[in-house]
């Protein structure tokens, strides 16, 4: 075997959160060219279906889950369904997530907070519950990645949203703890923590407080962003063969941010 075949996903099935529009959506179809068919859920259902079809077009089978990872009764009876309908799953992404809140501490109501943690912490612990747990039982090497942030590493001041850099630090930690119990049994646990890319959200807040994204920008080393396609290669890497022996990692991916 080449050490490019390696990298080879044929035969094997992905399930994708939030895998509809930016980081989420390049790396379904990095996956799917790589070889993977995938499945993928996301609230909008013309995002969804937009981006079956771009999976579709590489000539891989696409299944759109519509489904809002939010609501962690919605999140638990989809993983459930899929796994019923759609499985078995080889690869599982959790990609879901997002910051959305920007109140200081202070002023953040408890119901607030609770829907950044079950938005970001609650769905990554269902989806690798449900949707991990299955992969143990099974001979095939499972994969789980998770997608933190260098919001769970370092902090940016003067920004609102706290509950946001305390559900990545959670993801960053739960990989680690279910790589230790899973390592044993064939199944990968590794999380990615990428630093400012400028999916929409954060083309908003360019718009937004544009002197806020020039002074993240100054911080980088790179003096640039990341863009959505730059975070495929390592999602590709990490579901394959060639990162067998690596599991419980937190790979960053920030143009050098967290260097200073």
């Amino acid at each position: 075997m080449s050490v490019f075949d390696r990298f080879r996903l044929d035969g094997k099935r992905l399930f994708i959160t939030g895998g509809t529009r930016g980081l989420g959506r390049e790396m379904a179809l990095a996956l799917a060219e790589a070889g993977a068919d995938v499945v993928l859920t996301g609230r909008d259902e013309a995002s969804l279906q937009q981006a079956a079809t771009e999976i579709e077009a590489l000539g891989r089978t696409a299944i759109p889950v519509p489904a809002d990872f939010a609501d962690p009764k919605c999140c638990e009876a989809t993983c459930e369904q899929v796994l019923r309908e759609h499985g078995p799953i080889d690869i599982l992404i959790n990609n879901i997530g997002g910051r959305r809140i920007s109140v200081p501490v202070e002023s953040q109501t408890l119901e607030e907070w609770q829907q950044i943690i079950d938005l970001n912490v609650t769905s990554t612990f269902l989806c690798t519950r449900i949707i991990g747990g299955a992969m143990l039982d099974r001979p095939a090497a499972g994969r789980v990645i998770n997608i933190a942030s260098i919001s769970g590493m370092i902090t940016t001041p003067n920004i609102g949203g706290r509950s946001y850099e305390t559900a990545k630090g959670a993801i960053i930690q739960f990989t680690r703890a279910v790589a230790t119990d899973w390592a044993a049994r064939n199944v990968t646990v590794n999380a990615i923590c990428p630093g400012t890319f400028m999916t929409e959200p954060n083309q908003r807040w360019a718009r937004e407080k544009p002197e806020l994204i020039e002074r993240l920008k100054s911080l980088i080393p790179m003096q640039q962003f990341g863009q959505p396609e730059d975070i495929g290669p390592l999602a590709v890497y990490l579901a394959s063969d060639a990162a067998r022996y690596m599991t419980g990692a937190t790979l960053v991916l920030d143009g050098g941010a967290t260097l200073i």
